[in-house]
């Protein structure tokens, strides 16, 4: 990822602390995780097999989803 990329996610959500506990976050990299977009707010769709093993990931009706907010606003605002 970008390091343009990567600053811009900083200054969009500051104080972002919870990057720590993500397994799939590098950082100066960005996240190696796949994650789809789709529609709703506060999740994005995880589409890593391992979803189960990070700490952001909710299951629901056989799917997971990833609540980690700086993955979302990827998701959302940057992988269009």
């Amino acid at each position: 990822m970008e390091q343009t990329v990567i600053q811009q996610i900083e200054e969009a959500m500051p104080g972002l602390k919870q990057l720590e506990d993500c397994k799939s976050y590098k950082p100066g990299f960005g996240f190696t995780c796949k994650a789809r977009d789709i529609g709703l707010d506060s999740h994005v769709e995880c589409l890593e097999k391992d979803s189960c093993r990070c700490p952001f990931s909710v299951s629901y009706a056989q799917a997971y989803y990833c609540t980690c907010p700086a993955r979302i606003y990827i998701a959302k605002e940057l992988e269009k």
